[in-house]
């Protein structure tokens, strides 16, 4: 194989690995302001200039706070119960394409970890559902009656969600006859964002999101005033900030997601002329629907939990259903009735 392929690989991988590491530090400092903001307060304004630095503040107060772990925890899983549930929440874009192809040193560079998966969509789905198990671990593992309930309960959340959240994705699938995201990309450069054509696909997807990465008003396992806040109640230190860190990275990441499939991804004005453009349209779709997340944090009270698990199967679940049917059948009465819009 190629050397210069696996070169590549490398760079991709660690930049990709910054950026989301970046990401999430200055999307905890985006959130405090904004929150900040709507409740009509400063937020972060004294670590360096304009509160800039207030995310190295809290990792160097994370990394010297004590290390915790319960004298009848089961202490291998107990550790590595954190690593579960942020690996997948690093990995999970490696099949999001950030841009076209750009030259660089001579060399025709995808910009994006992995090129064009044809199963990317696939890829997604199985990784968001190993992050499931972290949770599990880190209730069952605490040895703490609480920190079980949380996880159970969290689990639960997740895996019903998931279902809404995989139905979401089916939409922009038939309509681009590809799991290909490189191949959804292409076919709204030719007819148009998905969201346009999707709106309750993409609806479902942004509520079934929240609730994947327990945000509000879906964070009722991990709330405060819940159950002594959930499946982490034993963490403290580097592990907590893990699952801290896990949180951020999978709003970035389903973030990402929601504009690949919905809203034409890395296409924007002058893409086509200055690919380098690309990441730069993409960047700004991502912040849009991190603002979004935010908003609705502080806005909208958490559900009670029963009613919680109600919404996701009689309401998110059949409606999710009846859109993919929908779907389904306006794809191909446009195949058949109107062959050139390139479905």
């Amino acid at each position: 194989m190629d050397f210069a392929l696996w070169i590549e690989w490398v760079i991709k991988s660690v930049a990709m690995l910054l950026i989301l590491l970046t990401g999430f530090a200055y999307l905890t400092l985006m959130e405090r302001r904004v929150l900040g903001r709507i409740q009509s307060r400063i937020g972060p304004n004294r670590a360096g200039p304009k509160g800039i630095l207030q995310p190295v503040a809290d990792g160097i107060k994370l990394i010297f706070k004590e290390e915790l772990i319960p004298a009848e925890a089961d202490k291998f899983i107990f550790i590595l119960a954190p690593v579960v549930t942020v690996i997948p929440a690093l990995i999970i874009l490696a099949v999001v394409p950030f841009g076209g192809t750009v030259q660089v040193f001579g060399r025709q560079v995808a910009l994006g970890v992995s090129g064009n998966v044809n199963i990317g969509v696939l890829y997604i789905t199985a990784v968001t559902s190993i992050a499931i198990y972290g949770i599990v671990l880190a209730g069952w593992s605490s040895n703490n009656k609480y920190a079980l309930l949380g996880g159970i309960r969290s689990s639960a959340q997740m895996i019903s969600y998931e279902l809404a959240l995989g139905l979401a994705f089916v939409g922009p699938i038939l309509m681009a006859g590809s799991m290909s995201l490189q191949e959804i990309i292409d076919t709204q450069a030719r007819v148009g964002w998905f969201a346009i054509y999707q709106p309750i696909g993409f609806l479902i997807l942004l509520i079934a999101t929240l609730a994947e990465v327990n945000r509000a008003p879906f964070d009722m396992p991990e709330a405060e005033q819940e159950l002594t806040a959930g499946y982490h109640t034993e963490y403290s230190g580097m592990k907590f900030a893990l699952f801290f860190m896990a949180e951020y990275v999978k709003m970035i990441a389903v973030s990402a997601i929601s504009a690949t499939l919905f809203l034409g991804g890395y296409l924007g004005p002058g893409v086509a002329q200055f690919p380098w453009l690309g990441p730069l349209y993409f960047f700004v779709k991502i912040v849009a629907l991190l603002f979004v997340m935010i908003w609705v944090r502080a806005t909208l009270p958490r559900f009670r939990y029963d009613r919680l698990m109600a919404f996701g199967w009689k309401i998110l679940l059949p409606v999710a259903l009846g859109n993919v049917f929908l779907t389904a059948a306006l794809a191909e009465i446009i195949k058949i009735y109107i062959p050139g819009l390139g479905l």
